[in-house]
């Protein structure tokens, strides 16, 4: 699965030309430098990569490349990944739970930033990392609406429980900072508000001055076509509300951004492999693979659909249920996709917006999910 040697001009090009039978994604450098350009300039603090959402090796480098100095890990491959992609980087552990293996691999490995959101947790960092130079952060959660889905079910520490972390934190002598989850693919800035107000309020009671509020990832990319992000309006209500909550104490700020980053970088194209009957779509991509997401927040209707001979389709859209190649009967898109009325088996639907969680999460289920990887000068069709 990895790219290309050569560079097409457009993903266009290369289904014309290559006319693939399984799916690609299409991977443009410049959209990854320049999504990492729009955060370092805008966001007022470190920006930092959250490896998860896509730790192919181009678009790690290319992050780097564009300035990116810090990466929230949440594994040991990924620190191991990010210490020979870019040595030099900052590496933030930030998967709350973790077996002693793996903290001592991070020790190891010279990680000095970590995430925890319970007491036990707490006490196998005191009893495994050294505290020169390490900072403790403590993660917790809130029921604040505005993302697709909530992370706060499996991770984060109450309000009461993150203010006795952080005084243990300061107590054992680390560096004491606050880190919390707004959840994916966040549209709405005043989820951030709540958060840090609360970071603010979690401080104060325990009485503990943090050095650096990581204010998570959750920031969104382009999946709808009437939702375009706004996220330097988050940038600037981030920036004004930790002065207006921590005032004088305000700590230092840092974001963990992954498909607002990576996620407008690639598009993916899956064929058409019928029509049946005329009605149900059967593609050769699916919830299997690299569409897996789609189920669990929402379908990305920047679609477009090429013939093969790469002509647009141009009929009027219509509703129609989607399948993907595999025998499992789960294996559909959620609700009904706008596909022309034109539609052909052997057209290729291309989706924008498709760099996030989805070679991650490709499966070769039934024996598909054989996923092509091109490089591409632009997304644009």
């Amino acid at each position: 699965m990895g790219l290309s040697k050569t560079i097409w001009s457009n993903p266009t090009d290369f289904l014309k030309k290559e006319q693939p039978e399984n799916p690609v994604l299409f991977f443009a450098p410049s959209a990854a430098q320049a999504s990492a350009r729009r955060f370092i300039d805008g966001f007022p603090g470190l920006v930092t990569y959250a490896v998860k959402s896509n730790p192919g090796e181009a678009m790690v480098e290319n992050l780097a490349a564009a300035g990116v100095r810090g990466f929230d890990c949440a594994s040991p491959f990924e620190i191991d990944l990010i210490r020979r992609l870019a040595p030099d980087a900052a590496i933030h552990y930030n998967n709350p739970v973790r077996s002693r293996t793996e903290i001592a691999h991070a020790v190891a490995r010279g990680v000095k930033s970590y995430s925890v959101d319970s007491q036990s947790e707490l006490q196998k960092l005191i009893e495994t990392v050294p505290v020169d130079g390490t900072e403790m952060s403590v993660r917790f959660k809130l029921p604040v609406a505005g993302a697709a889905y909530n992370f706060g079910a499996k991770f984060g520490a109450t309000v009461e429980l993150a203010v006795d972390l952080l005084k243990t934190v300061a107590q054992a002598g680390y560096i004491p900072s606050i880190t919390f989850y707004p959840g994916t693919q966040c549209t709405d800035p005043h989820a951030w508000e709540a958060y840090i107000r609360e970071a603010a309020n979690i401080a104060t009671a325990a009485g503990v001055k943090i050095a650096r509020l990581n204010v998570g990832g959750g920031f969104p990319n382009h999946r709808l076509q009437a939702v375009v992000p706004q996220i330097e309006d988050t940038f600037q209500l981030i920036d004004r509300v930790a002065t207006e909550a921590f005032g004088a104490d305000r700590p230092a700020l840092i974001c963990e951004p992954g498909r607002a980053l990576c996620g407008d970088a690639f598009a993916l194209a899956a064929r058409v492999k019928a029509l049946r009957d005329g009605i149900h779509v059967f593609l050769n991509d699916g919830v299997y693979g690299a569409l897996a997401e789609l189920p669990m927040i929402g379908v990305i209707d920047r679609i477009e659909v090429l013939t093969a001979q790469g002509e647009k389709r141009m009929g009027e859209a219509v509703p129609r249920i989607v399948f993907g190649p595999t025998c499992d009967s789960v294996d559909r898109l959620p609700g009904e996709i706008p596909l022309p009325v034109d539609l052909a088996e052997g057209d290729f639907v291309v989706w924008q917006g498709m760099g996030s969680y989805s070679t991650v999460t490709n499966t070769r289920f039934n024996g598909f999910g054989e996923l092509q990887m091109a490089t591409v000068l632009s997304l644009k069709l």
